[in-house]
């Protein structure tokens, strides 16, 4: 599946395995977008939303309305995957589905999106910037966050850059969140105006980190904690310590992305501390 490290299926279904009593509970009820590498990550991947054709009856989906090219194409429905235990994800990922991506909501008990349960601050780094600066501007949003009474879990995204995560009480719709996080982003770039960035436009982006409040919508993604990414080698989105983004914030080489050895490595020793963080908000 890893040309570059010689990575297999097998153990990247060994991971997934031995990752999915962490892994599931941040899937559950859950709709799973998947990004597939059908013939490992040196060739082309595609995004699956849909279940897969000849899905076995026994994988759990809900079906949702969509809106926008599908709806004006005749497709008015896309029937997602919710993962729901270690057959399901197995299935999946035996598919090369690499990458899970899920959103900041959960279904209801009928099926229906709830309010989101959590917000997310995704960190993109604009070369020349890396984690370094990431890790500086993830301290800012900490600080911010924490003034309106949330804590903070630390991701490392397993690409570029990192998310930050804080739990909510699931009282108020995702457009509401959206509007704080983008007010975050906006006043954290005018008090650091050459460090932070919140627009998209590339012309603004070299040597600064971009704040993407955009992934609090309802309709995006953002890719699963402990899930693997479809890069070279086979990095993960690996939640971290603050001690570790304070390091990295103070020493340029202190913090790096994290494989799939490191992170069971971590699991084995630590436990799922995005879970632990999480519940203390």
């Amino acid at each position: 599946m890893y040309p570059a490290t010689e990575t297999t299926k097998g153990e990247v279904l060994n991971y997934y395995a031995r990752v999915a009593p962490i892994l599931l509970p941040h899937l559950a009820d859950r709709p799973v977008t998947r990004i597939r590498w059908p013939h490992g990550t040196g060739l082309p991947s595609f995004f699956e939303k849909n279940l897969p054709p000849g899905a076995p009856s026994w994988l759990h989906f809900v079906t949702v309305p969509t809106s926008g090219t599908r709806t004006q194409s005749g497709n008015d429905t896309i029937r997602y995957p919710v993962v729901r235990d270690t057959a399901d994800l197995t299935y999946l990922v035996n598919l090369a589905s690499l990458e899970l991506h899920v959103p900041q909501w959960r279904f209801d008990a009928d099926g229906r999106p709830s309010p989101p349960d959590r917000l997310v601050i995704d960190l993109d780094p604009g070369s020349p910037a890396g984690l370094h600066e990431c890790a500086q501007v993830a301290l800012l949003v900490r600080e911010r966050l924490r003034s309106i009474g949330l804590d903070t879990a630390p991701v490392t995204s397993g690409s570029k850059g990192m998310q930050l995560y804080a739990a909510l009480p699931g009282e108020q719709d995702s457009e509401t969140i959206s509007d704080i996080t983008r007010e975050i982003a906006q006043d954290l770039t005018r008090l650091q105006p050459g460090l932070v960035v919140w627009k998209m436009t590339t012309s603004l982006r070299p040597g600064k980190v971009l704040l993407d409040w955009s992934q609090n919508a309802a309709a995006k993604t953002t890719i699963a904690p402990y899930s693997l990414r479809g890069k070279e080698a086979p990095f993960v989105a690996a939640p971290r310590t603050w001690a570790e983004i304070e390091r990295g914030a103070d020493k340029r080489d202190a913090l790096r992305q994290l494989d799939l050895d490191d992170v069971l490595a971590r699991l084995t020793r630590d436990g799922d501390t995005f879970a632990a963080a999480l519940s203390q908000t």
